[in-house]
């Protein structure tokens, strides 16, 4: 069976659903900012530097040449690519949080990230899309209009973030209350859409799954390295390499599912990977922090690698610390 000629049974209902729970994942972010996390951000801009550069740049290049290395069709390799453009996924800071990571650096770089993707994640995707030797040709089947997919990234994220912020401005402590039950709400009804989606096209999913798991699997993890890598050499602390780990590792791959359906008709291997990235970058992210939470409460007696356990004032300190270089 072709993977590039699978399309996924998705009706006009389904993406209203899928559009109003991405838009609810961006209210939720926006709930949950405010504006000391963007001056975070200025007063401390390495971090935030490397964390840009690693995402907008390294992890779309080095899943450009992932798409040329592992037994991948056309289709397959465009999704990879999407998922690789796409912005850092609302539960990095979750996971961060579990880790005993930096969560005050985690959610200003989700925050002011989140902002830079509306303009940048179109313009990427067409970017690496239009190279790849066999992914461009379904680019240009479908003649992708850059400028229409920011329109919809605008509606998705932008429109759920603007008014988040307002929200939050106006009313601090309903917002305050109500964030983390939007957070989960939309997180679980993310995964039950597709899980839903995958069962409805079991079929094709049971074609496809066992490349795959394989591909996911894979670019998950070289994800995840890179954002450990990346803050390893640019000399930061081990709270934040571990907020880089999440905030570059894990991508908001239901947006892309989103994008796909609106702008590539649901293409199987396309959707197939995104689907699957979004299930499966959860499971193997809360595997990572609860073993790295696990490793340095042993080896420090706390899951931030501070002996002391300062409790979580200590989110504040963006800049590494000579105890966290250790």
């Amino acid at each position: 069976m072709d993977f590039d000629d699978l399309v996924l049974n998705f009706t006009p209902g389904t993406l209203l659903i899928l559009n109003a729970v991405l838009g609810l994942i961006m209210f939720g972010i926006a709930l949950d900012t405010r504006p000391a996390d963007f001056r975070v951000v200025l007063r401390h801009p390495k971090p935030f530097a490397i964390a840009i550069l690693t995402q907008l740049l390294v992890l779309p290049a080095v899943t450009f040449g992932l798409t040329l290395i592992l037994p991948v069709t056309a289709s397959m390799a465009l999704g990879m690519i999407v998922v690789a453009c796409c912005p850092p996924g609302n539960i990095s800071q979750v996971l961060t949080h579990r880790s005993g990571g930096n969560v005050a650096l985690s959610v200003s770089m989700t925050a002011v990230g989140n902002l830079l993707y509306i303009g940048a994640m179109p313009l990427s995707i067409a970017f690496w899309g239009s190279m790849h030797p066999t992914g461009r040709e379904l680019l240009h089947a479908v003649a992708l209009n850059p400028w229409q997919m920011l329109l919809e990234i605008v509606l998705i994220i932008g429109v759920p973030f603007a008014l988040g912020l307002a929200l939050r401005a106006w009313l601090p402590a309903f917002s305050q209350r109500v964030q983390p039950f939007v957070r989960w709400f939309s997180l679980i009804a993310l995964v039950g859409f597709i899980i839903g989606a995958l069962a409805g096209n079991w079929a094709i999913f049971l074609s496809v799954i066992g490349t795959v798991l394989i591909v996911v699997a894979v670019h998950d993890a070289v994800a995840l390295a890179l954002g450990y890598g990346t803050a390893v050499l640019g000399g930061l602390g081990t709270r934040e390499r571990k907020a880089m780990t999440f905030e570059v590792g894990i991508r908001n791959a239901g947006l892309g599912l989103g994008l796909i359906f609106a702008f590539f008709g649901g293409l199987g291997g396309m959707a197939v990977v995104a689907g699957w990235w979004g299930i499966w970058d959860i499971i193997a992210g809360l595997v990572v922090a609860a073993l790295w939470a696990r490793h340095t409460r042993r080896r420090t007696g706390s899951a931030k690698g501070d002996a002391s356990g300062r409790g979580p004032a200590a989110d504040a300190e963006i800049a590494p610390s000579a105890k966290d270089a250790r």
